[in-house]
């Protein structure tokens, strides 16, 4: 065998996105919120970056300029083509990506007010540090402060905090007792737990803790664990309903919870001799319960969507218009006095370039921030004169966009028209929609005229609500449903949409 080293050339192009355009994609791509929690990021650990206190004009409305306009400043792909077929342009640039030389970009800034301490005012940059939310305490957290507060033997108190901190995060104990024995350390006595110790703890677990069913080691145990306290906290009619109807709540849990979950209630009426109605008694009293007990401890409210635009009808023009609700968003401004600084040299230079380096990443977030707005501004007013139809009638009469049509009408790249409208949302006369929906394909209907798939979803939606619960619809049904409509699609393709809208197929609809 022979080795030896050989030198080559190769020509070739190579397209590479320099680390400021990288994140200013990222921040193109934040929501509302993300792009909140990143400017408070930088708020705390940058110190030549400030809030600017301003007064709105109520009068200053959004501009809605026209869609096709050809403004593309604003063109992420651009910029990043731009540096990368010009690489000098780096040099002008420190490593943080902020001028070397600051004089041109901060003579515009407005001067800061004297310091904010010395006049007894408060520091904006403090409050919004401490707008920020706690840190809720975690599910094991909140389980072992219950367990500490319960009055249990003392040999059970170390076997109990074992368990908590097994349990899943919907509460359940799904490692067996052997295996948590194996991975636990041992006693104060050098010897493991034993596994009737354990089983004595587990009890007390889930007598004690809140809310019942947490500590179940499967879903049959999680349910009649609830049951158990349901029947002590209820109030009922009288003692034999009562006893009527957790009878039979009980023995659908314990018995048929799979033909439950299949929806076989004749079947369970016939091997229990039961009617319907009490079975259907039984059901109700199991829809009180939870599968996953333990979340109410950790999201007991929906996630709170806050909108990144809103969206209006102006009457005096007959349209809709489209504002970014940014107001929430703080008015940053580079610290004058820092900017000065970098270009005074009797400050050492260690300080000069520690400075030079901050303001060039706030520089940098307030040019990107910006950005983010003209572009996401520009991708709504196209949204908005495309989908009237959408927001005079409903997710009917929503119509094709696809990406590529917006990003031509701008002349930027597709790829920032996807990252403009992720994880964003909007409020509209419709309720608050996702900006993504609006994007979308679709076919053509019977008489010729573009439907979306979003519309077809929403014929899908309207035909099974209006079906004949005690008949429901099979796929086969509902694509004849469409067909009647205009709308000719393939029954998986029902499937498939039945799927993504969370409706169960017809067997399980079926209401008796």
């Amino acid at each position: 065998m022979r080795f030896e080293t050989s030198q080559n050339m190769r020509l070739g192009q190579h397209m590479k996105l320099a680390p400021r355009v990288i994140q200013s994609m990222e921040i193109l791509q934040m929501s509302l919120t993300e792009l909140e929690e990143r400017i408070e990021q930088e708020l705390s650990s940058n110190p030549t970056i400030e809030i600017k206190e301003v007064t709105a004009d109520p009068e200053e409305l959004p501009t809605h300029s026209e869609p096709g306009s050809g403004e593309n400043t604003d063109d992420f792909s651009r910029l990043a083509e731009f540096e990368s077929i010009n690489p000098d342009a780096a040099e002008n640039t420190n490593e943080s990506g902020g001028l070397l030389d600051g004089r041109d970009r901060f003579d515009d800034y407005q001067p800061s007010a004297p310091s904010r301490r010395l006049e007894g005012e408060r520091d904006g940059k403090m409050d919004a540090m401490a707008a920020a939310p706690a840190r809720e305490a975690s599910l094991g957290e909140q389980l072992r402060g219950q367990w500490g507060l319960v009055e249990v033997d003392e040999p059970l108190r170390r076997p109990g905090e074992i368990i908590i901190g097994f349990l899943d995060e919907d509460g359940y104990l799904r490692t067996p007792l052997e295996t948590v024995i194996e991975k636990s350390p041992p006693g104060a006595d050098g010897q493991p737990m034993s596994l009737d110790l354990l089983k004595r703890a587990l009890s007390a677990v889930q007598l004690f803790l809140e809310p019942a069913g947490v500590a179940a080691r499967d879903a049959r145990e999680c349910l009649l664990l609830q049951l158990d306290v349901l029947e002590d906290r209820m109030e009922w009619d009288s003692d034999e309903d009562r006893v009527q109807t957790l009878r039979v709540a009980r023995v659908l849990v314990a018995d048929h919870l799979d033909d439950l979950m299949q929806n076989r209630l004749p079947k369970i009426a016939e091997q229990e001799e039961m009617s319907l109605d009490q079975i259907k008694a039984g059901l109700g009293l199991l829809r009180r319960l939870s599968l996953a007990p333990a979340r109410r401890l950790v999201n007991e409210s929906a996630e709170i969507i806050i909108p990144d635009a809103i969206v209006e009808y102006d009457e005096e023009h007959d349209r809709y218009i489209a504002y970014l609700n940014d107001t929430r968003l703080p008015n940053l401004r580079i610290n004058k006095e820092y900017a000065e600084m970098i270009r005074d040299r009797d400050v050492p230079k260690k300080d000069r370039d520690f400075l030079k380096t901050n303001i060039g990443n706030a520089q940098w977030l307030i040019e990107a921030v910006e950005q983010r707005r003209r572009t996401v501004q520009r991708v709504l007013n196209i949204v908005v004169d495309a989908q009237r139809d959408f927001f005079d009638y409903g997710p009917q009469a929503i119509k094709p966009l696809p990406m590529t049509q917006v990003a031509e009408q701008l002349w930027i790249h597709v790829a920032t028209v996807s990252r403009a409208v992720a994880d964003k949302h909007l409020v509209t006369p419709r309720g608050v929609v996702p900006l993504r929906r609006f994007f979308t394909g679709g076919t053509e209907t019977a008489s010729g005229e573009e439907i979306s798939w979003e519309a077809i979803r929403a014929a899908l939606q309207e035909v099974i609500d209006q079906e004949d619960k005690g008949k429901p619809l099979s796929d086969d049904a509902l694509a004849k449903a469409l067909v009647d409509r205009g709308i000719e699609i393939a029954r998986r393709t029902v499937a498939k949409y039945r799927g993504q809208l969370g409706i169960p197929n017809a067997r399980l609809r079926k209401q008796f």
